[in-house]
């Protein structure tokens, strides 16, 4: 009794889309600290 799991295209895509968008904050992140010195620029 074998049973293979498979996962949904449209699931796949959503995950490495959020991944990308996570890296991307991360970065964005890392950034303003580095040119600010603040880790939420702006904010008190």
């Amino acid at each position: 009794m074998t049973s293979t799991k498979t996962v949904e295209k449209e699931k796949v895509v959503a995950e490495k889309l959020n991944g990308r968008f996570a890296m991307m904050g991360f970065i964005a992140l890392v950034g303003a600290y580095l040119t600010t010195g603040q880790i939420i620029p702006g904010f008190v």
